[in-house]
């Protein structure tokens, strides 16, 4: 049953990739409207996030808000589509990367595994999925799997297939010191503005006015193995072309006292989201654990 699930989801999502571009965009037009008027796909979590982030907004600017962000998140799920047959170097121009060379100096140096923080914002599928961009290295992703094996193994296909790897979260320990002994060429991208589960809760922050648990695992894992740690921050120039560039975080995180790292991140991230907080995943149920339950 599984292999007939992906056979279909797989020509599915390869006719619709076929589509050049901007059809793909009318497309998004359409599902916007039927995922944000008419099924109202999560719709109170996005609002309530909303409230709760921007309380000094108005309700027309939230609205306002709102819909630009269904607005964007239907072209996230064309743009993912599209993953399946566009080519690389239109990847590339499309999730451009202004300062490849921040991370060929850092391999100068004597570097060779390095931690990325990113976050659910803009595009990170496009931005993860092609490796060539720096000589010699390979890119991994940290991902959770999917529930559906047949939905899973479509996504690991679309993310993999410009050379790009794939690392199961419950697995990146181990896979991370297989890195550090291999002495790899490689950078590990985190999304690390999910919601830690209740029993990985470590730290909290103020962030987009809320008190916020926030995921300490590349922090460990980086001060662990004194893995350099850059932070990618994104902008959405306009449709369907994103910039991200790299910023240090820290050389040596062993140095760094406890969660400070973390804490760099969170404010980081934050910056980028109100920026435009539009292109942020705000239908991500973020604020589900609270301090005084824990």
């Amino acid at each position: 049953m599984e292999k007939i699930q992906y056979a279909l989801l797989y020509a599915w999502v390869k006719l619709h990739a076929l589509l050049p571009m901007r059809a793909l965009y009318v497309l998004s037009d359409i599902m916007c409207f039927w995922i944000y008027r008419v099924l109202r796909y999560r719709l109170r979590v996005v609002r309530r996030n909303l409230e709760n982030a921007f309380p000094g907004k108005s309700t027309a600017e939230l609205r306002r808000l709102e819909r630009d962000f269904y607005h964007h998140f239907s072209d996230y799920l064309v743009e993912t589509l599209k993953l399946m047959h566009i080519s690389e170097k239109e990847l590339q121009a499309r999730a451009y990367v202004t300062n490849p060379e921040f991370i060929d100096r850092l391999m100068e140096q004597g570097y060779t595994t390095f931690v990325v923080y990113m976050g659910h914002y803009g595009n990170w599928e496009w931005f993860s999925g092609s490796t060539t961009r720096f000589a010699g290295l390979t890119m991994y992703q940290i991902y959770r799997p999917l529930t559906n094996k047949a939905a899973d193994r479509l996504f690991l296909t679309l993310r993999t297939r410009f050379g790009s790897c794939c690392m199961a979260k419950h697995e990146t320990v181990r896979d991370m010191v297989r890195l550090k002994q291999n002495q790899a060429r490689a950078l590990a991208i985190f999304l690390a503005d999910q919601t830690p589960s209740r029993a990985n809760i470590h730290y909290w922050s103020e962030f987009l006015n809320q008190d916020t648990p926030v995921y300490t695992g590349p922090e460990r894992l980086a001060r662990k193995l004194n893995f350099p740690v850059v932070y990618m921050d994104v902008v959405k120039k306009r449709r369907g072309y994103y910039e991200g560039t790299f910023r240090m975080l820290s050389e040596q995180p062993k140095e760094l006292p406890e969660f400070a790292l973390t804490e760099k991140y969170i404010r980081l991230m934050e910056q980028t989201i109100l920026r435009n907080p539009a292109y942020w995943l705000w239908t991500h149920k973020r604020w589900k654990h609270k301090r005084d339950t824990v």
